[in-house]
């Protein structure tokens, strides 16, 4: 009986809350394939135009506007019962955090959205407050005052905290992610097409550690071969209910005291 389960989420698990996957077969970049410049970041840090689209493409995001789904939910009741390991997430829609799972176990593989930083002085910015201002400020720059330089404005470039292409993913995420999954009793990948590395190596890494694996996607993935359980059934309904009978499961094999 698994009782330790890692898990990894893709946009799948995103899609019944609002926010269109990016690389299904009704993905956005895989009918706009154009529109992957949007997290380049060399064509951020040297094209003022490009930085502008970005910042406007971000904010008619979906993703502020989004709520936890059912398939949200569920992980969080695999985490009340004990039996949540990890949940490292390709997603930045900060949707697990809000379904109330523990910022312990949640690992932002690709960053988060919620928050921007100077790419200069690292001053944090909440993300919404930019937005906010984003007519006025088309390209933000950083207004923190330096301490070290009296009068004198940063003006550094800021960006959003996600991980855009060309980037390292945030310091130790993979490390955690992957020291989790080898210790766990099952791996579930929900939701991701695994064609983005490194977080799609958490795949073969489990199966080199003999972790079963259960891959729930509507699509197949390179990775297929290696799973134990294929799920190709709507993430909404199928998630929360392998979630409950996982918990079933394990409270009828639990030794009665």
């Amino acid at each position: 009986m698994s009782t330790h389960i890692a898990v990894l989420t893709g946009a799948g698990i995103s899609t019944s809350a609002g926010i269109p996957d990016f690389r299904g077969p009704q993905g956005v970049w895989t009918k706009h394939p154009e529109q992957m410049s949007v997290y380049d970041i060399d064509a951020f840090l040297s094209d003022q135009q490009a930085r502008e689209y970005s910042w406007r493409w971000q904010k008619e995001s979906p993703v502020w506007n989004a709520e936890p789904g059912d398939a949200h939910k569920a992980l969080v009741r695999l985490e009340k019962a004990g039996m949540l390991s990890l949940l490292a997430t390709q997603n930045f829609d900060a949707l697990h955090e809000k379904a109330g799972n523990s910022p312990d176990l949640i690992v932002n593989l690709h960053g988060t959205i919620g928050t921007s930083h100077c790419m200069r002085c690292h001053a944090e910015y909440r993300t919404s407050q930019i937005m906010d201002n984003l007519d006025r400020e088309p390209d933000p720059h950083c207004h923190r005052h330096l301490p070290y330089r009296a009068g004198e404005i940063c003006n550094g470039l800021i960006k959003t905290d996600v991980v855009y292409f060309g980037e390292a993913l945030p310091d130790g995420a993979m490390e955690k992610s992957m020291r989790a999954v080898v210790k766990s009793d099952a791996l579930w990948v929900i939701g991701s097409t695994l064609e983005v590395f490194p977080a799609a190596s958490l795949v073969p890494i489990a199966a080199q550690a003999g972790v079963p694996i259960t891959i729930m996607t509507m699509g197949r993935t390179q990775y297929d071969r290696l799973a134990s359980r294929l799920i190709r059934d709507d993430i909404a309904t199928a998630l929360p209910e392998l979630v409950d009978e996982t918990i079933s499961a394990a409270a009828a094999a639990a030794p009665e005291r």
